[in-house]
This record gives structure tokens, C-alpha cells and sequence, in this order.
């Protein structure tokens, strides 16, 4: 599928900001699930300091710098690029869907532990706990409540995902961007960043290896409706690793696996590591921040 994407992030201060340090992850990665075609990013104001640069993972983000007093931040990114549909197979609610052959949870999450002479795997990082994705008897306990018996680690996932896409309540209003998942899970409630947290940290809590997944979901309008300018979203899911099987990427959300109109920014351990823009500022008070995100089919 050829996407376009624009994504504009507004924020305006109750007073002057002086100085202010961001860093962006708005630039889409190309692996073998997407090709980037072109990218620009805009800033306004102009920043004094744009560098960029390449994080620990291989992914590239943006730092920029304003040192004149402003009131009102505006960043827009634009992405053209190309997204790779799954497997027939794959297509589909969680419960059509046929999971590739692996190892039973149980041995995945055995191989995810370091021994003395074993081979190295970097997924073992990814079944550490995170500042934003712990380990904790809770989320233990409720990975467990899947019937576990002879599953392999992505059908582990799968019924994880599915179960959290039931048992959620979509609720925008009832968490932030600094919420614990450990609330999220009594809450029974928030949005996609807080379900693939949720989700991660369960399956860490198991052993098994899991990563954050900072991205863009293609919408679609209501029958007869047009395509709203900024109606779509940044989105957020989870990677999951079974070794022999590779990883596979859960959207817990929309209780399906991340096929063709889910656009990827990069990957990280948590949404701490892989917020689309972050920064420190002096002064500005108070803001009210905007985002619109458009994803457009081309052609």
C-alpha cells in the first residue's frame, strides 16, 4: 500500500518559553514491513540547532534547539512510503488467523534467560524490565489467565492481545502519556499506548521478550463519509519474539496483527524510549497541545 503521511504537533504556552530541547522520532523506519520513500520535517519557529542522529537500535531521530522566546511550537512531519501486506494467512481478527510454528512459551521464555557459553540473541533485552513496561507478579499473573497449556509464545500473544482488546475500555480521558501500566491494568482502561504496555509488561513478567512498536494506523471513514483531514492517530502496538519463529507484531487495540495500514516510527523498549517528540523548556507555563495526524492511501 502506497501511504502519505502528515503528522503536525501544535503547542501553545501560556507564556514565553526561552529555551527549549527537543528530540523527535518522527521519521518512518524502512525494514522489511515498509520502504520510506521521502521525508521533510518543519519546525516553526526555525530552530537555531537541528542535528540528527542514530540511536542505540540503528534508528534515526531529530534534536533540535530554540533559544529565542516563542509562544507557540509548531512540528509537521511528512512521510511518503510503501507498506507490505501480511500473509493471507495472517489476515484477519487474531481467532482466523494461523501462527507460525515455534517453541512452547515455556522453552521460549527458558531460552530468553542468559547462560554461561549460550549464544547471543539480542531479544533477550527486550524480556528486561522497562521504566514504562516492569515486571510484576500482576502482569504475571494476568498472562496467566490465558489457557497457557501447549501454546507457543505467539499464541501466548495472541490470546494476551485478544483478551486486552475485550477486556479494555478505549478511554482517552482516563490516562496521560506518564500513567503506569500497573494503573492501566486495574483501570481496565486507556489508549493504545497503555494496551501495548499492558501487554508487554505481561509477557516480560513470563520470560518472553517484547518491544513497543511507535507508529500510525490508516483509518477508515464511515461508509459514504470522506477522509477527514487529521482524523487519524499516532498508534502504538507490540513485537513479539519466539525463537525459530522470529518476531511477529500484536496490535491489542484492534485485535489483529500489524499488516499494511500500520506505518512504523521505531521500535524501543517502552514509549519512553521512542516518544514521537519530547523535550525540556524554560518557562511557558501552562500549553494546550494539538496533534492531527493524516494517513492517506496514494493512487
Amino acid at each position: 500500500m502506497e501511504l502519505s503521511v502528515t503528522h503536525e504537533t501544535r503547542y501553545r504556552y501560556q507564556s514565553a518559553v526561552l529555551q527549549a530541547h527537543h528530540v523527535a522520532y518522527l521519521k518512518p523506519i524502512s525494514n522489511s514491513e515498509q520502504t520510506l520513500h521521502t521525508f521533510s520535517l518543519h519546525m516553526e519557529p526555525a530552530p537555531e540547532v537541528k542535528a540528527w542522529s542514530t540511536d542505540r537500535y540503528g534508528q534515526q531521530r531529530c534534536y533540535f534547539e530554540l533559544t529565542e522566546a516563542h509562544e507557540e511550537l509548531v512540528v509537521v512531519a511528512h512521510s511518503r512510503l510503501t507498506t507490505r501486506a501480511l500473509p493471507k494467512s495472517l489476515q484477519g481478527k487474531l481467532h482466523q488467523v494461523r501462527l507460525p510454528a515455534g517453541l512452547a512459551w515455556q522453552d521460549a521464555a527458558k531460552a530468553m534467560q542468559y547462560e554461561v557459553g549460550q549464544a547471543f540473541d539480542d531479544a533477550r533485552e527486550y524480556a528486561q524490565p522497562s521504566p514504562l513496561a516492569p515486571v510484576h507478579a500482576l502482569f504475571r499473573e494476568y498472562a496467566l489467565r490465558s489457557d497457557t497449556v501447549g501454546k507457543t509464545a505467539h499464541q501466548l500473544a495472541a490470546d494476551l492481545c485478544h483478551r486486552i482488546f475485550a477486556e479494555f475500555d478505549y478511554k482517552p480521558e482516563a490516562t496521560d502519556v506518564s500513567t503506569p501500566p500497573l494503573r492501566a491494568l486495574d483501570l481496565k482502561a486507556g489508549v493504545c499506548q497503555d494496551f501495548a504496555q499492558v501487554m508487554i509488561a505481561s509477557l516480560r513478567s513470563v520470560g518472553l521478550a517484547a518491544k513497543y512498536v511507535s507508529g500510525y494506523l490508516l483509518t477508515q471513514p464511515p461508509p459514504g463519509q470522506p477522509r477527514l483531514i487529521g482524523a487519524d492517530a499516532s498508534h502504538a502496538w507490540v513485537s513479539v519474539y519466539c525463537p525459530q519463529a522470529g518476531w511477529l507484531e500484536f496490535d491489542p487495540t484492534n485485535d489483529c496483527l500489524a499488516g499494511e495500514t500500520h506505518v512504523r516510527l521505531a521500535y524501543g523498549r517502552d514509549y519512553g524510549d521512542v516518544a514521537p517528540l519530547r523535550g525540556v523548556i524554560r518557562g511557558g507555563g501552562a500549553h494546550v497541545l494539538r496533534v492531527a495526524v493524516t494517513v492517506m492511501p496514494e493512487g
